[in-house]
């Protein structure tokens, strides 16, 4: 074998183990996002599973609410029949919506407010969303790091070549972000 053979054997070697890297970074970052969605459905499972409880405590007072018991029904299911993490992001972004609207209902009743039953419910969802922050700021930084491989030079060469593409963040939705922004009233 001639040098330049030679040379040229390693540096085709080089490039296909340099290649095989990037591929393998790729499959892990995605692997480290898809991971971080179902620690997130854990906790969306135990979410839906207690949405039943709150509704039907909540039915018992607030009987003129139907419709807002029924929503907040409807997209339970929707949350929960939801496939893909996209559907999925947006979905549970609609259950969130929809919970918002029940807490600012719950006001008008005194009484339901200081039931022992709706009080434990309460504190339990509370917490459970409180977990759910957590996990998506864990997917959302498992998403930025897997999207950063993806969008930079070289592994944006490569990205493409393999099917890899941008994905989204699980974001609180523009709707809500209005009630985010406003500053909070306080009464005394």
């Amino acid at each position: 074998m001639s040098t330049t053979t030679i040379i040229i054997l390693v540096i085709v070697a080089v490039l296909v183990i340099y290649v095989i890297s990037c591929y393998n970074s790729l499959v892990k970052l995605r692997n480290n996002r898809e991971n971080a969605f179902a620690n997130i459905d854990v906790q969306l499972k135990q979410r839906h599973d207690l949405v039943p409880q709150l509704v039907a405590t909540v039915k018992g007072y607030a009987t003129h609410e139907k419709e807002l018991l029924e929503s907040v029904t409807l997209a339970r299911t929707a949350a929960m029949s939801a496939t893909t993490i996209n559907d999925k992001i947006q979905a549970e972004n609609q259950l969130s919506a929809a919970l918002n609207g029940l807490k600012v209902s719950v006001e008008r009743y005194p009484d339901l407010k200081a039931s022992q039953n709706f009080l434990q419910l309460q504190d339990e969802i509370a917490d459970i969303e409180n977990k759910l922050a957590s996990t998506r700021r864990f997917f959302n930084s498992a998403t930025k790091e897997y999207n950063n491989q993806v969008e930079t030079f070289p592994g944006n060469l490569f990205a493409g070549m393999f099917g890899f593409r941008r994905e989204i963040m699980f974001e609180v939705p523009q709707a809500e972000r209005a009630t985010y922004d406003k500053a909070p009233e306080i009464k005394f």
